[in-house]
């Protein structure tokens, strides 16, 4: 599986995107207005303290860093940033369903859905 590690022009933070994440995002955009991105936030909550949320969006804040991946945009705020630095996106299918998946070095725990860990 090959993954496109993508660097912010305004820091060093790496953020890496898989193939299959890319086209998945690509393909959830097709029907979304010009200028839509997509963003990866982190959240306080779930059962680790943290939690990742995904979405569509299409308003760009001033703290936010955009990394570009297989003709992808995806955006993160530079809080969200420092908790998944060095992390990679990933678009899995398998017999629990489809969905995004983060595999994040930072976290040292995660709870067993997967969406929400700790640090």
């Amino acid at each position: 599986m090959q993954t496109d590690i993508i660097e912010a022009t305004a820091s060093v933070s790496k953020f890496g995107l898989t193939e299959s994440a890319a086209s998945r995002i690509a393909t959830m955009l097709e029907n979304e207005p010009d200028g839509s991105f997509f963003r990866v936030a982190v959240l306080g909550g779930g059962c680790s303290g943290f939690q990742y949320d995904f979405s569509i969006d299409t308003a760009r804040q001033p703290d936010d860093c955009v990394f570009i991946a297989y003709n992808v945009e995806v955006v993160i705020d530079s809080m969200s940033l420092e908790l998944v630095d060095t992390a990679e996106l990933d678009y899995k299918q398998d017999l629990m369903g489809s969905y995004f998946a983060v595999s994040n070095p930072n976290a040292t725990a995660s709870c067993g859905c997967g969406t929400s860990f700790s640090v």
